[in-house]
This record gives structure tokens, C-alpha cells and sequence, in this order.
């Protein structure tokens, strides 16, 4: 079934040409990932494509079935702040969430004749655990707080409330611009498994990798306002693309060579040309437009010659750090050393920008020491973006800061050059601060950070909004980085390539400290956990070192999920039992056998994840 049809699209702004009559097809089952550079117009595509937007184009056409629920994931939603979570949730529109509300006003109606019509229609759509999966979804991304006021959410807060709400609005065809952005990594994993297990049409702009890797089925990719698609995950596209890049350079430089003797021809003419010399004159100018249609993206290596530093670097002792209640750090102690490159991992709100602040002396610790050696010179890359003034040129930016970076071998590279590689060009360098996308002005903020040339280089959350060439540059930037690096990071892509250390804050002052990068933390991770429910409980030796967890008591909440859980356990099971019998009786309607191959799948996927999380909870009991 085709879900959505574009012809002949565009999309300009002034000058700058977004996408050009471009098609795209659709269908019915298709994850499909659209990749581009920073400011190419991907989210412009898919606010076109979800209606917001307008197309440009005589003969432009969007078709979106009108048969199927579609919804869309904005980069920056909108709410009403004097609402609450629970109140936002129960309006999303979806027949289950419906039945369940009109249930509830005919059970405080107390009609027997309303509560009878509801309850059927509760069986009929299969709603009765309409509230336990909308609780689930929530808990999952961190929203738990039901009688918060939106206005009082932060960004992020706000882009995960909207998540929950398209996935309760069960749709068809899920739309998402950056799905990943303010999501830590366990609700990453979580997202990647419910997108990539369930039936949805997908089309969605994201720079997770091993989200493009396990996810879709297909690629495509906005390059100069064309369209490329590339069937397959996120591998298959690095092959084909990587094929397809040869091929350009050996084109490319064939072309560059015959360019230059038809430039060189055609500057020897004389001004009156007869008609054999026009069309040459035609065909340097096609030639010409060829060669600048032709992308070839060469990832760039330097050597910059960091500041040398000294024995002494910063050491953390006996450290401690709360707010009120809230532990960041207990007895924390760490020495770094040359060239540690440490990631640091953990849920939101666990404290790993405020341990950051503290490494680059922003915040001090209630107790211990922090001890920093004379050399040290950090480079900071926060969250919160860059706070220039918008009527300034990219140029004036980088060259108010320095006019150049020291290289190895008495070598130096300009500001414009540092621009150059990391994608901004000469002609792009002379626009406005104000006229970039929230992508570039990204780039543009790490490049305020890397040009003051630190040899302590601290990143927090430098993917957000970056494009996949821009990771590229960067992490081929940070392989040659001689000094010492730590990466906030929920990219578990970026993290794996560039850390051999991590830190992964579990809360409560508790901070893991593990020898390789997150893959290798994760694996070590599953593989206690299976060893923990295989043995009898191990012996634990007491070591001032080593904290053992306190085992919490169940929450009234959770103790409410549980039960909910068992209930929907149960009904799930019967039902089961009763699609397992119809099979067996023998079905001779092929829609029907179909339908119910489908439901039963679909049981045997929810049973799984409710009896995950009964085991989880009943670990607690």
C-alpha cells in the first residue's frame, strides 16, 4: 500500500535552493532515514511533507493517504504551558484512549446503561490496558510526573512528552525530525527496539548511526537539492556511497582536466565566434555545472599543535557534590592523565553536566579537593549553544577568538581554512550569524571551542543536530587530538570510535569507572546481569571502595503497575489460547488467518515486554 507520493517538489529560500522538483515514493512497512549536511533542508522536506510547510512548483504534488493515521515529530513542539502531563496525554486521539476516557465518565455517571456501551466498546478495541501502556510509555521516557505543568518542562522535557504522544496515537506512518535529541541512551535503546519490532512506515532525520544501523531499510540522501536513495541500513549505505564517490573523484578529475583546456580554449577566442564556437562555449558551461554538481567528501587530517601539558593535570579527591537531597558525587577520587579519552554515560538527571562543570572549575565541590595543573588549558563545548550576536559574519565569529591555529612543524592554519574544513566555504563564511540553521550554529559554536587550540577538551552533547559528514570531520579532528578528552554523549556511534574509558553515572553519587567504551560497557553489563540470575547470591565482600546498593522498597505506583501488568498478562494469554484454537479448528478465510497471524504476533511482542517488566519490578518485592 503506498502511503505517500511526492512530484515535481521544491522548496527555495531567496537565493538558496533547497530541493528542486524532486519525487519520492512511500510504501506500506518502509523505515526510511533522510541524511543531508546542515542547512540542506531536511526538516524543511518534512514539514512540506507533513503538511506545514508549503511546496513550491506548477506541478508540485504531495499525496498522503487519507485512509492511514499519520503523525509528526517537530524539532521544536509547541503545548499549552497551563496544562499538565496527564492532561496533554489524555488528548491524544486515538480510539483506545477515547474508550477508556468515555468508560471512566460512565463509571462517575454511575448508568448502568453507559457502563454497559462502554465497557463493550472497552472489549471491542481491546482498550483495557489503555492507561497501564500509556504509564509505560511514559516511565520509559522519564515522564513521571503527571500533575506537572508543561511550562515548567525544559526543552527536552517537552521533545520527549511529544515522543509519547505520537507513539500513544498509534499511528500508521511516524514522520520524526531528530528522534534521539534529549533522549539518553537507555531510552534510545528502547525507542530503537519499539521502532525497528513493530509494523510502522517510518521517515525520519537523524545522525544516530546505529540508529540508521538497526533501524531502517533505507536511506536517502539530499545532496545539492537531489534526491539519492540507497536500499539497505546504515553499512550498505557506507559501501554504496563510498563506490559512488569513487566513481565522482575519477570523474571529477577527469573533468577538472578537460575543463581547464576548454577554459583555457575559451579564453584565447575572440569575441565574434562563429556557430562551431558557441557550441563549445555551450558545452565548457555544461561541463562546468557537471564538475560543481559532483560531490566528493574527503574527510581532512591535521596535526594541531596543542599547548604540551605538564606532569600535574587535575586530580579529583575524596570529592562530594549534592543538591539538597540529590548526590552528584560521594568520595569520588580520579586522576587524569595524558591523553585519557574518557565517555561519560548515565540517565538524565544523574549529574553528568554538573561533573563536567566541576572538571572545568565552574561548580566547586562541597567536600574534597580539586586539584588543576598550571598547564591545563580547557576548551568547553556546552549544551547551551552559541551566544553571539546574530548580525555577525561566521568569519568575524572564529577571527574575533584568533586568526589562526597552530599546526606541528611551525605550520598554521587560518580561521578560514579551519571554516573550510569543517564545511562552511569561502562564499559561506561572509553570512550572518543569523541566517544559519540551528545545525550550523552548532558547527560554528565547537569551532569557537576548538580554534582557542585547548589541550583539555570537555564535550557535552556535541552531536545534537550535527549532520553525518560533520560527525566524520569531527571525529577524524578528535582521533588526532594529543591531549585529554571527555565526551558527554548519548551517540553511542561517536562514543565507541573515540573513547577507551568510561563513566557511567548510576545516580546517588554512584560513578562506575570502566576500562573501554560504551559497546564494551554494555556487553559487560548484560553479561553480570545473566550471571546474577544464573548463581545464588553472591558473597560481598565489604570494601571502603565498593558501595552495595540498598535493595528499595516498591513505590504505591510501581506496586499499581505491577498489578496492572499481571491483569494484562493474563487477558493477553487467553486470548492467545483462543487465536491458537481458531488455527487448530481450521480457517478457510485467508483475510481472517491473516488478521489473526498479525494479532498473534502482536500478543506474543507485548507479552514479552510486560513480563520484562514485571520481572523488573518484582526483583524489588
Amino acid at each position: 500500500m503506498e502511503y505517500l507520493s511526492l512530484e515535481a517538489v521544491s522548496k527555495s529560500y531567496g537565493e538558496k535552493v533547497l530541493f528542486d522538483k524532486i519525487s519520492l515514493t512511500i510504501s506500506q512497512g518502509d523505515k526510511i532515514a533522510l541524511i543531508a549536511r546542515n542547512g540542506s533542508g531536511k526538516s524543511t522536506l518534512l514539514r512540506v511533507i507533513a503538511g506545514i510547510d508549503s511546496p513550491e512548483g506548477e506541478r508540485a504534488k504531495i499525496l498522503l493517504n487519507k485512509n492511514i493515521r499519520t503523525s509528526f515529530l517537530d524539532q521544536d513542539p509547541h503545548f499549552d504551558d497551563n496544562k499538565t502531563v496527564g492532561e496533554i496525554i489524555m488528548d491524544v486521539d486515538t480510539p483506545s484512549l477515547q474508550a477508556y476516557k468515555d468508560y471512566n465518565h460512565a463509571l462517575a455517571s454511575e448508568d448502568p446503561a453507559l457502563i454497559e456501551k462502554a465497557m463493550g466498546l472497552m472489549d471491542d478495541l481491546k482498550a483495557w490496558d489503555a492507561e497501564a501502556r500509556s504509564e509505560e510509555i511514559l516511565y520509559r521516557l522519564h515522564l513521571r510526573d503527571m500533575d506537572q505543568k508543561v511550562g515548567t518542562m525544559s526543552g527536552g522535557q517537552k521533545k520527549r512528552l511529544s515522543l509519547a504522544m505520537i507513539i500513544l496515537s498509534e499511528p500508521d506512518f511516524l514522520i520524526l525530525d531528530e528522534p534521539t535529541n534529549h533522549l539518553d541512551v537507555e531510552m534510545i535503546e528502547w525507542l530503537e527496539t519499539y521502532l525497528s519490532s513493530n509494523s510502522l512506515t517510518l521517515l525520519m532525520v537523524t545522525h544516530d548511526r546505529y540508529f540508521l544501523e538497526r533501524v531502517c531499510t533505507q536511506i536517502i540522501e539530499l545532496d545539492k537539492g537531489v534526491l539519492f536513495p540507497f536500499t539497505g541500513n546504515y553499512s550498505d549505505y557506507l559501501e554504496k556511497k563510498s563506490l559512488r564517490t569513487q566513481q565522482d573523484s575519477v570523474s571529477l578529475d577527469k573533468a577538472k582536466k578537460l575543463l581547464s583546456k576548454e577554459l583555457d580554449w575559451i579564453r584565447r577566442q575572440p569575441k565574434a565566434r562563429g556557430t562551431k564556437a558557441k557550441s563549445r562555449v555551450g558545452g565548457y558551461h555544461k561541463l562546468n555545472e557537471k564538475i560543481s554538481s559532483i560531490t566528493y567528501d574527503e574527510v581532512f587530517e591535521i596535526e594541531v599543535d596543542s599547548v604540551r601539558l605538564g606532569k600535574k593535570i587535575l586530580e579529583f579527591n575524596d570529592v562530594h557534590k549534592a543538591y539538597g537531597d540529590k548526590v552528584i558525587l560521594d568520595e569520588f577520587w580520579y586522576k587524569f592523565q595524558k591523553g585519557e579519552r574518557v565517555g561519560i554515560s548515565g540517565s538524565n538527571g544523574t549529574g553528568k553536566t554538573t561533573f563536567v562543570k566541576m572538571l572545568v572549575g565552574e561548580l566547586k565541590p562541597d567536600k574534597g579537593k580539586r586539584i588543576q595543573g598550571e598547564t591545563v588549558q580547557f576548551g568547553y563545548y556546552t549544551q547551551d549553544g552559541l551566544n553571539i550576536e546574530e548580525d555577525k559574519r561566521v568569519i568575524d565569529v572564529i577571527r574575533d577568538i584568533a586568526e589562526y591555529i597552530p599546526l606541528k612543524k611551525g605550520h598554521k592554519m587560518s580561521a578560514g581554512a579551519l571554516l573550510e574544513n569543517f564545511m562552511f566555504s569561502r562564499e559561506h563564511q561572509q553570512v550572518y550569524v543569523s541566517q544559519l540553521s540551528g545545525g550550523e550554529k552548532k558547527r560554528l559554536h565547537l569551532l569557537t571551542v576548538l580554534i582557542r587550540n585547548p589541550n583539555f577538551l570537555i564535550l557535552d552533547e556535541p552531536t545534537n543536530d550535527l549532520d553525518l559528514l560533520t560527525l566524520n570531520v569531527l571525529e577524524s579532528y578528535l582521533r588526532q587530538f594529543a591531549g585529554c578528552l571527555v565526551i558527554i554523549s548519548h551517540d553511542r556511534y561517536f562514543m565507541d570510535k573515540l573513547v577507551d574509558h568510561m563513566f557511567i553515572f548510576k545516580g546517588e553519587g554512584e560513578v562506575e569507572d570502566f576500562l573501554g567504551n560504551y559497546s564494551q560497557w554494555k556487553d559487560q553489563a548484560k553479561a553480570n546481569k545473566y550471571s546474577e540470575k544464573e548463581t545464588s547470591k553472591p558473597k560481598v565482600e565489604k570494601s571502603k571502595q565498593v558501595k552495595v546498593e540498598e535493595k528499595r522498597k516498591l513505590t504505591y505506583q510501581e506496586k499499581k503497575e505491577m498489578q496492572k501488568l499481571e491483569s494484562k498478562i493474563e487477558k493477553l494469554t487467553k486470548r492467545k489460547k483462543e487465536i491458537e484454537a481458531l488455527f487448530l479448528e481450521g480457517l478457510e478465510d485467508n483475510q481472517k488467518i491473516s488478521d489473526l497471524s498479525k494479532e498473534l504476533g502482536d500478543i506474543n511482542t507485548e507479552v514479552d515486554s510486560s513480563e520484562m517488566r514485571w520481572l523488573e519490578l518484582s526483583e524489588l518485592t
